[in-house]
């Protein structure tokens, strides 16, 4: 048993159980059997950590940005002795192979030491008056509470992503993990308890989404969402913010297409678009969702391509010789069923894969590649969150510009080319947010992450990321004129 099963949340320093006496069953994914349950919070238990939060908040922002990094160093160094047991839980409850589970922990704990520097580095600004007798500064302060609300598909590394940052400048923060994948982030927080965070600076909060989510945003107190999942759900925060003029911060869905071109290393690509699309069972906001290969060297690509994912091992996760875990549930598993059988009846060949795994009878669906796709297709314009990809062919840089371009979304695209010329001219013509030449891992601590158009507002990660949890204030003095 992971955690105490009479109490999952965590409020104002204390851990303590649902007042209504429900409850969230946590399945493993691969398996479909019941790893554990936790209480399941409502909107009785938010309001209780949004006071916590906002009554913590003055101490908190008060103190120097080298005393908050204090406790952030002290996360970072304990989560990384901690990677082996938080990689197997995290496996358990989200079913990622152990080695991806262990990446993220990485990731996660990267979140921690970036921010813990980060803290020491909120500048403010003196600006040259035209006045001789006036001052103008501009001072960054903290928001104020945050709400904090991360996905299943990266339970460590989008609670530290958000969490970091809000801590770094000065806010106290209500964490919302899915409900899919409390357990991760419940440990995150006895982490950050174990190492003497005042209380009521992290409070947790897990259970019905919609109660949780609509104390929030109904509440005056919390002044910034920060969200990562569906651009569907985000565009309900949208409208909730509107009521008491919320700041957002939004990392929605993507429909990342990758381009090969005919100079490209056709093995790096094959490689890189591998380990893109099969990474999680493809369940990340980056993952290549849309193959385009130049028409010249598309059939030495797919056969590459389809030679290397029929190798790809398939199976739970906590086994160290697999590549491909499960979906996170039958609602994912329906979903790509669905995508493939639509493209098949309107004429697309499956190379490879195509129908459910059973294995242990979780939710596996088989590595997948799709030819001789068409737009009208959904996989063409819908994210698919599976282990699927497409593959279109183009004869020249701007059909191929002009297709990746061909979507409501705009996250994240990667390009593969030798030509330097090339690789600039087409990145600046791509509509996205985050660009990958040669490379579809562009995810770091220390860079801006986040998209346009639909996928998104605002960023996480690199200086950007703390600017998001700040408000800047201006001062205007006037001094005396001393003539």
């Amino acid at each position: 048993m992971i955690v105490d099963t009479t109490k999952g949340m965590f409020i104002n320093g204390d851990w303590v159980g649902s007042e209504s006496d429900s409850w969230i069953e946590v399945l493993n994914p691969a398996t479909r059997e019941k790893i554990t349950e936790i209480p399941s919070g409502s909107d009785i238990e938010t309001k209780k950590a949004i006071q916590a939060a906002d009554q913590a908040f003055t101490e908190w922002a008060e103190k120097t940005a080298r005393e908050r990094s204090t406790y952030l160093y002290k996360a970072y160094n304990l989560m990384l002795e901690r990677k082996e047991k938080l990689a197997s839980l995290l496996t358990e409850e989200q079913g990622k192979p152990l080695n991806e589970a262990r990446g993220e922990i990485e990731f996660a704990a990267s979140f921690l030491l970036w921010y813990a520097e980060e803290a020491n580095r909120v500048y403010g600004e003196m600006i040259p008056a035209s006045k001789k007798n006036k001052r103008l500064w501009v001072v960054p302060k903290p928001v104020g509470v945050v709400a904090a609300i991360t996905p299943w598909n990266f339970p460590a590394a989008m609670v530290t992503r958000k969490v970091a940052p809000a801590l770094a400048a000065g806010c106290t923060v209500v964490l919302k993990p899915a409900e899919q994948t409390p357990l991760s982030a419940i440990e995150i927080v006895k982490i950050f308890e174990e190492v003497g965070l005042p209380k009521g600076v992290l409070n947790l909060v897990a259970g019905d989404p919609e109660k949780i989510g609509n104390e929030i945003m109904e509440s005056s107190t919390v002044r910034l969402v920060t969200f990562t999942g569906s651009t569907r759900v985000g565009k309900l925060l949208m409208e909730g913010a509107a009521k008491t003029v919320k700041k957002l911060s939004l990392e929605l869905g993507g429909h990342a297409p990758l381009l090969v071109f005919e100079d490209a290393d056709l093995d790096l690509a094959v490689d890189q678009a591998i380990a893109s699309k099969y990474r999680n069972c493809g369940q990340t906001c980056i993952c290549t969702n849309r193959i385009y290969v130049h028409s010249n060297v598309k059939e030495q690509f797919v056969n590459k391509l389809e030679q290397k994912v029929k190798a790809l091992q398939i199976g739970a996760g906590s086994e160290e010789t697999v590549d491909v875990g499960p979906l996170i549930n039958e609602e994912g598993l329906a979903k790509v069923k669905d995508q493939v059988q639509d493209a098949t009846s309107k004429g697309a060949e499956v190379k490879t894969g195509g129908k459910q795994w059973e294995g242990p009878g979780g939710y596996f669906y088989e590595p997948t590649i799709l030819a001789n796709v068409t737009d009208e297709m959904k996989i063409m314009s819908q994210e698919t969150f599976g282990p699927v990809v497409p593959v279109q062919v183009f004869n020249h840089e701007e059909e191929a510009v002009a297709a990746a371009n061909n979507t409501d979304y705009g996250l994240a695209a990667f390009l593969f080319t030798k030509d330097l010329d090339k690789a600039i001219t087409v990145m600046e013509k791509l509509e996205y947010g985050i660009i990958g030449i040669n490379d579809v891992f562009p995810g770091t601590a220390e860079a801006p992450f986040g998209g346009i158009k639909q996928s998104g507002l605002g960023k996480e990660g690199g200086h950007e990321g703390i600017r998001e949890f700040l408000e800047m204030k201006y001062v205007s003095v006037a001094v005396a004129d001393k003539k």
